[in-house]
């Protein structure tokens, strides 16, 4: 539909070539975010670890710096700097080697060098880059709350409203079946304009929709073998799970489980800094994490998730009473459970063993994994929660021991 000037007005001469400039700025912005990401994703390990970028969960902006983004550009004035292969010097000739000093010239240079530049990207856009470079899978709601919240639907139409919100379509069709009825539409020149009580606009209404509701517990051991080291490898893996998670959810709530030989409930700024010596009890933390599910979530309405982060001491006896709650209460109640074993100098690590062996394909919701430095946080976070639960082979099975 061509909507005609009037009363012999002309449209702006520039008007075509501001709108193909503003066409060409916002390819070359797209293009530029294009290569940021690509420069992100090339580094996405070491991002993934930065502590500094963890500890501004608050904001939804964060600065990355990326080195050397090259952008194609012209060069003027080059006539006598010479080619490739024109300089000083014999075929075969080492020019440089790590360790040599450089032979550069004095005084000030006139060449730009490059620089790591500081670039803006959201924390979605960032975990949207995790998710496509680990290839993980959507979260599926398993069932809707009562938590309910109004969402506009544009389902109706009226007669006024913004220009933005011109229904073309709609409009089109009243000015045509106007002139049709005024006899005013000629056959062999069929131009449709439309007049002010043609236009018609889109209209929406607020609807109820129903919102998924979703819990994380993570829950850790702090007996005295899960040190520093240990622990700083749990708050960024869970960080990264955490951020996954509240992506597919719009209602999110966390709890945090410590344990030794006994479990409780910590706030999240003391579970990753609290630090007790005494022997372990796997089972303290899994029997206190199906007791709040019991009394405060419910699975017909809530989607639950559990990450468990061990060395993987555990007093041996202890073992089938673990096995025994995540068996009968938790794995059939939970979308995903995930044990994330930290190496540990002080730990034996049997524990993992323990677990594959016990529930080997029988629950696909288990996620096994083992963290041996932070070079493994982001193969952990694939195993955790990935597509194919429990990829990844386990070192040889150590020794039996007791915690």
């Amino acid at each position: 539909m061509n909507q005609q000037p009037t009363n012999g007005q002309k449209a702006p001469a520039g008007a075509g070539g501001t709108d193909k400039m503003v066409e060409r700025i916002e390819r070359d912005v797209a293009r530029f975010r294009d290569i940021v990401k690509g420069k992100i994703k090339q580094n996405l390990r070491k991002f993934i670890t930065n502590t500094e970028l963890i500890g501004r969960q608050g904001k939804t902006i964060v600065s990355i710096p990326v080195p050397q983004i090259e952008i194609p550009h012209f060069t003027y004035q080059w006539r006598y700097v010479g080619g490739v292969g024109q300089g000083e010097g014999e075929e075969g000739e080492i020019l440089w080697f790590e360790g040599q000093e450089g032979e550069g010239q004095r005084g000030a240079g006139f060449l730009p060098g490059f620089h790591p530049v500081e670039v803006e990207i959201t924390l979605e856009e960032l975990v949207e880059l995790l998710g496509e470079e680990l290839e993980l899978p959507r979260l599926e709601p398993k069932s809707y709350g009562q938590m309910q919240s109004e969402k506009p639907r544009y389902k109706s139409i009226r007669r006024v409203g913004p220009e933005s919100l011109r229904y073309f379509k709609r409009t089109f069709r009243q000015a045509l079946k106007r002139q049709m009825l005024s006899g005013t539409y000629d056959h062999e020149n069929p131009v449709i304009i439309p007049i002010h009580d043609d236009f018609r606009y889109r209209s929406f209404e607020y609807e109820p929709q129903p919102e998924s509701k979703a819990v994380i517990f993570f829950m850790m051991d702090v007996s005295g073998s899960m040190g520093d080291e240990q622990k700083e490898i749990v708050r960024i893996t869970a960080f990264w799970i955490d951020q996954w998670i509240r992506r597919h959810y719009r209602g999110v709530e966390r709890r945090y489980i410590v344990h030794d030989a006994a479990a409780r409930e910590v706030p999240e700024e003391l579970f990753y800094r609290l630090r007790e010596s005494g022997g372990t009890k796997i089972s303290s933390a899994y029997k206190l994490c199906a007791k709040f599910i019991d009394e405060y979530y419910p699975t017909t309405e809530w989607n639950i998730y559990a990450f468990h982060f061990s060395d993987g001491d555990n007093w041996e006896e202890d073992d089938a009473e673990a096995f025994e709650v995540l068996d009968e209460k938790l794995l059939p109640q939970v979308n995903l459970f995930g044990y994330g074993q930290v190496h540990s100098h002080w730990g034996t690590g049997r524990f993992l063993h323990d677990l594959a062996d016990e529930f080997s394909g029988d629950f696909e919701n288990l996620r096994l994994t083992e963290i041996r430095s932070k070079d493994y946080i982001l193969d952990a976070i694939r195993n955790l929660l990935g597509k194919q639960p429990n990829s990844e082979p386990f070192r040889q099975r150590p020794q039996s021991g007791r915690a």
